[in-house]
């Protein structure tokens, strides 16, 4: 087996692993930020392991960069909350497809960043993602905790979006690992005061789970995508992200029993077909503008 045929096996694994961090927000009987919190240090030990014995550079080049990490490490942590909270309230499979929203999202506010502009196939997809949006949401009452859930996904998109903008314009020179080694590290500061005493009678199993979570289902797949890239094209390691929804309403289904309904489905191969179209025109444009 040659090396992309296994990078490519490689890099589905790591969408797997990717997909199914949002089945421990309902595995562990702890609160979005306590969950966040954990993750983030069993990650960070992980990783600065990780770039330690695999002999990679730990410290970063400039003090810009620390400030930079420190930014990006804020959006995280921010993210990560949202994310899991948003499962908590409206299910794992409705809590991915919410969002993945992000890369239409990233196509929208990229003008502010970069010398681009939207076209009229970015209104379309826009389109297309509020139509989603729309059959994956049951009723606009915020009362509803499916709606709740659908509207903090959206915001946990946003803040996705901001930090990977942020990142590939002042951040890609670093490998994924060591990028999430700082970041990680700042999350875990940040959340430190706002852990709760539920953390520490958590039983042994949500230990468990919480160390998986950490190493596993982040560590591990974020030293796996700087392996990819060495041997794949970064557009070829986006189209194959846009399956983490896919990954996880399937994990959910077989794992959590759920059963999203038809609509919800449909919002969903809505959505990401969307995504997937972004991704593929955002390459083509990056191209065309690099040649």
């Amino acid at each position: 087996m040659d090396a992309v045929k296994k990078s490519l096996i490689s890099l589905h694994f790591t969408v797997i692993l990717l997909g199914g961090t949002a089945l421990f927000s309902r595995l562990v009987p702890l609160s979005a930020s306590d969950i966040t919190f954990v993750r983030s240090v069993f990650a960070c030990i992980a990783l600065f392991a990780f770039l330690k014995l695999a002999n990679n550079k730990i410290k970063l080049n400039s003090k810009k960069d620390y400030g930079v990490a420190l930014g990006l490490g804020v959006l995280m942590a921010l993210h990560w909350v949202t994310y899991f909270a948003a499962m908590q309230y409206a299910g794992v499979s409705v809590g991915m497809i919410a969002l993945f929203t992000f890369p239409v999202i990233t196509v929208l506010i990229e003008p502010f960043f970069e010398k681009v502009r939207l076209v009229w196939q970015d209104i379309v997809s826009t389109l297309t993602v509020v139509v989603g949006v729309y059959l994956i949401v049951p009723e606009t009452s915020l009362e509803n905790d499916i709606t709740l859930g659908v509207l903090i996904g959206i915001a946990s998109a946003i803040l996705y979006s901001f930090r990977n903008l942020i990142h590939r314009k002042h951040f890609k020179h670093y490998s994924g690992a060591q990028a999430m080694a700082w970041q990680t590290l700042v999350i875990s500061i940040l959340m430190l005061p706002v852990g709760s005493a539920e953390i520490a009678s958590a039983s042994s199993s949500s230990w468990l789970m919480l160390l998986l979570l950490g190493t596993v289902f982040t560590a591990l797949p974020h030293a796996l995508i700087a392996a990819s890239l060495r041997h794949l094209r970064a557009k070829t390691f986006s189209l194959i992200a846009c399956m983490q929804p896919l990954y996880g309403v399937f994990l959910a289904i077989i794992l959590l029993n759920e059963k999203p309904g038809l609509s919800a489905l449909l919002g969903g191969v809505l959505i990401t077909s969307a995504s997937v179209y972004e991704t593929l025109n955002t390459h083509k444009l990056h191209n065309a503008k690099d040649d």
